[in-house]
């Protein structure tokens, strides 16, 4: 289904979100301006404004695509594994490879849009919500078959994956530097997974 959606978007429209994903990874967000956003694309500055609301909505849909593909490749990776642990490793270490692979998307993911309220009512953070949702469910799963502790509470634990991704790559996101995206993954795993299997 989302890929039909995506096959039905316009040709102008499509233009429009490539030219920002291509301008946010050379300068900061919000020194482009539309006019630069519509030249780069080949249209009209109108055009944005016939699709987008203005530029931070603009922003939004691009996040939403990248976060849509990007749980698209989490359901796939996920889909044939039957322990809840190991679906849960897989999911820290695909978002920490993410995050290393698209520094640009993950500086805007973990900081910038957090700070407009607009972004929490976008389509963008409806995704963060879907693969939120798809980690609790994991949890759930988990502990039914009796895999993590019973005691164990779902979204605390699931807080404490989020937090413990999020920090482990914020600075190197923020400053550039390299993350061994394996190293760090398989270490917070063992830190939480040891901690909570039955």
């Amino acid at each position: 289904m989302q890929s039909e959606e995506k096959k039905a978007s316009p040709p102008g429209r499509t233009k429009i979100m490539n030219s920002l994903s291509e301008l946010i990874r050379e300068k900061d967000f919000h020194s482009i301006t539309t006019a630069e956003i519509a030249s780069t694309a080949g249209v009209t500055e109108g055009l944005i404004y016939k699709y987008f609301k203005d530029k931070k909505d603009l922003l939004y849909q691009v996040l939403n695509e990248h976060f849509q593909t990007f749980h698209d490749q989490i359901v796939l990776k996920i889909e044939s594994r039957k322990s809840s642990i190991e679906k849960l490793s897989i999911i820290i270490r695909t978002t920490l490879k993410s995050y290393a692979a698209n520094r640009v998307f993950a500086k805007i993911l973990l900081l910038e849009v957090r700070n407009s309220p607009n972004y929490f009512e976008s389509d963008a953070y409806d995704m963060v919500k879907i693969y939120s949702r798809t980690i609790l469910e994991i949890i759930h799963q988990g502990i039914a078959v009796g895999e993590i502790r019973e005691e164990t509470n779902p979204h605390a634990l699931r807080q404490v994956i989020l937090g413990s991704i999020e920090h482990a790559c914020l600075g190197e996101v923020i400053f550039g530097k390299t993350i061994d995206t394996d190293q760090v993954s398989e270490h917070i795993c063992n830190i939480i997974f040891r901690g909570v299997q039955k």
